[in-house]
């Protein structure tokens, strides 16, 4: 077992809310109003707006819960798919922590963190080689628009923005975590779900990361993360997890929305792990590296794209690649009348 240090309020509170404490019932009378308040929106929402069709499919990829699902490297995946037959993908993001001085912000592997967010950073640079072009703006229909004037593309993957009922879109995409699942099936206070369960009865795919056993949840598929290679920050050089030849013992920093499966997957490689958990989206300082030893210290892909600081000489990045249901992007494919064949 990995583990950790003193939490912040973030963590404990999705501690509490897939732990379901016992405590949680009292804000029950909450999460009541919740439900009737986000169900009332959608459907106002989805009134005005569902309808308005753009020039090629818009999919939007979420979730209907808080904490990491794996977004951003199933929309990576996704897209190197699509690409293998031929379909040009653009995607759009709010660009959460990100700062632009005008939107919509065009994103480049040179773009700043600091004006597009990490995840769409990230996007930029593991997908540079498809010239995937990528828009951030906190309105994501503005995002879709000046995509579309500036590329040709076949189809448009939304990164988030299930809940962002103004944009329309013709397919919606949820993921959830598989060892987490709907935690105590609550919304928001009382649990982690930003809409209730049977949301996710209307959404065209369910797809599952991780273990598929969750009660009550029909699966369109599954998909997974799997460890690909430590990447020395410092030097950039690469190792297979198999030739680690470092010390078992690590620490583990991870600014995501869920740190435990972070820490799981490097437990799977053999490391003894000590987690240190944080704010989903913070940017990582050298404090947060120094632990006052040598042991090295293991980040994710998503939080390297966020360092400015030169990285210590112990300082590793574990790289995942999504792995997808061949059967769910043929579906897709179909689904988006994006044959080619």
């Amino acid at each position: 077992m990995f583990g950790t240090n003193r939490s912040s309020v973030e963590q404990r509170l999705l501690r509490a809310w897939y732990g379901d404490r016992w405590w949680l019932v009292f804000l029950r009378p909450l999460s009541w109003l919740f439900d009737r308040s986000v169900t009332l929106r959608r459907r106002r929402l989805q009134a005005k707006f569902q309808g308005a069709a753009f020039a090629v499919p818009v999919a939007v990829v979420g979730n209907i819960s808080v904490g990491g699902s794996g977004k951003t490297p199933f929309i990576i995946a996704l897209v190197k798919a699509l690409a293998t037959k031929g379909i040009v993908v653009g995607i759009v993001s709010r660009g959460y922590g990100g700062r632009a001085k005008a939107y919509p912000l065009s994103v480049s592997p040179d773009t700043k963190v600091d004006d597009c967010g990490d995840e769409p950073r990230l996007l930029a640079l593991e997908l540079a080689h498809l010239n995937c072009p990528i828009v951030v703006d906190p309105k994501r229909v503005a995002a879709v628009q000046h995509l579309l004037a500036s590329h040709s593309v076949d189809i448009v993957l939304s990164d988030d923005g299930l809940q962002h009922y103004r944009m329309h879109r013709d397919i919606e995409i949820a993921l959830i975590d598989g060892h987490r699942g709907l935690g105590n099936g609550r919304t928001l206070p009382a649990g982690p779900l930003r809409e209730p369960p049977q949301r996710l009865s209307e959404v065209d795919f369910t797809l599952i990361n991780g273990p598929s056993d969750i009660k009550g949840i029909d699966t369109d598929g599954l998909i997974s993360l799997q460890p690909s290679v430590f990447r020395h920050l410092a030097s950039n050089k690469c190792i297979a997890p198999i030739d680690w030849d470092q010390s078992k013992a690590v620490h583990a920093v991870a600014a995501i929305g869920n740190p435990q499966r972070f820490a799981a997957s490097l437990e799977s490689l053999g490391l003894e792990v000590s987690l240190h958990g944080k704010n989903d989206h913070k940017v990582l300082t050298r404090c947060d590296l120094n632990f006052g030893d040598q042991l090295p210290v293991i980040i994710t892909g998503k939080d390297a794209v966020k360092l400015v600081e030169p990285a210590p000489e112990n300082l590793w990045v574990l790289e995942v690649e999504m792995v997808l249901d061949t059967q769910f992007v043929d579906c897709f494919i179909k689904r988006a009348n994006l044959d080619k064949s």
